[in-house]
């Protein structure tokens, strides 16, 4: 505990050298955490209940890996305003801490985090990691429908055998994360409760992007267009995978994260 106290010591000093816009805590291991901080303070991790205004909890899964995870956090900061291209942020970890310069394009909004919490951060988990390795190292593509099943059910129908029927399958089981990439080469979706179970895969959603008026930015295709007009018309959230590897999150008809991990050997 006392090498964390030194290495947030140390940040702090770094980041007030270097100007850095933020600083990060990655899985801090000290559960009532104090910083003293004159900028924004960016806590990652799944555990801990934040009250104050000036530290934002981030729920980022560190089974991604530290470089995408903090590209993501460097989409975040940049979607928040905090930090701008070129700019810096200090982060710290339990055992080590750097520097990041934010670059590259990307985008994720602080609305992605307040719905579903854990499910939507399982399922981008799987979908980032789907997108570095692939299935079989082949690229794929698909989708993650997130919450309010019974109106997404509604609006969706098997367009192939649902190999899920008649099991109780969770995603937030570790065993179950190979079963999900499995079955990643289905056309369609899968269909998830706001409590994890997966209901479905190889769905079709129902939905017609130009009546609810889904604006997108052009190169999006049908994949993105339902997903955004499945979140438009319930209370769903979607993710989808491109096989380009881009992973794009959708709440309520609006892209709120758009990110390609392949890309993260290149700096953020």
């Amino acid at each position: 505990m006392a090498t964390y106290e030194v290495l947030l010591e140390k940040a702090k000093d770094l980041a007030r050298q270097i100007n850095a816009k933020a600083l990060v805590l990655v899985y801090p291991p000290i559960e009532d955490i104090e910083v003293e901080f004159e900028g924004p303070v960016i806590i990652v991790g799944r555990e801990f209940d934040i009250e104050r205004d000036d530290i934002k909890k981030l729920p980022l899964p560190l089974s991604i890996g530290l470089s995408n995870l903090l590209n993501l956090v460097a989409a975040f900061l940049k979607g928040q305003g905090i930090i701008e291209k070129g700019e810096l942020f200090v982060y710290v970890t339990e055992d080590s801490l750097g520097i990041k310069r934010v670059e590259e394009r990307s985008i994720v909004s602080n609305e992605l985090f307040d719905r579903y919490e854990g499910i939507v951060q399982r399922a981008l988990e799987i979908a980032i990691e789907l997108s570095i390795e692939g299935r079989e190292g082949k690229p794929v593509g698909t989708i993650f429908v997130v919450g309010d099943t019974k109106e997404v059910m509604k609006h969706s129908h098997q367009i192939v055998p649902n190999p899920f029927k008649g099991h109780n399958l969770n995603i937030l089981d570790p065993k179950v994360k190979p079963i999900i990439k499995e079955f990643s080469f289905l056309d369609g979706a899968f269909i998830i409760t706001s409590k994890g179970r997966i209901l479905a895969a190889g769905r079709y959603l129902d939905v017609d992007p130009k009546s609810l008026e889904v604006t997108l930015p052009q190169g999006l295709g049908s994949r993105h267009l339902a997903s955004a007009a499945i979140t438009k018309i319930t209370r769903a959230i979607a993710i989808t995978l491109s096989e380009s590897g881009t992973v794009r999150v959708f709440k309520d008809g609006q892209i709120v994260l758009e990110y390609n991990p392949r890309l993260s050997a290149r700096s953020f």
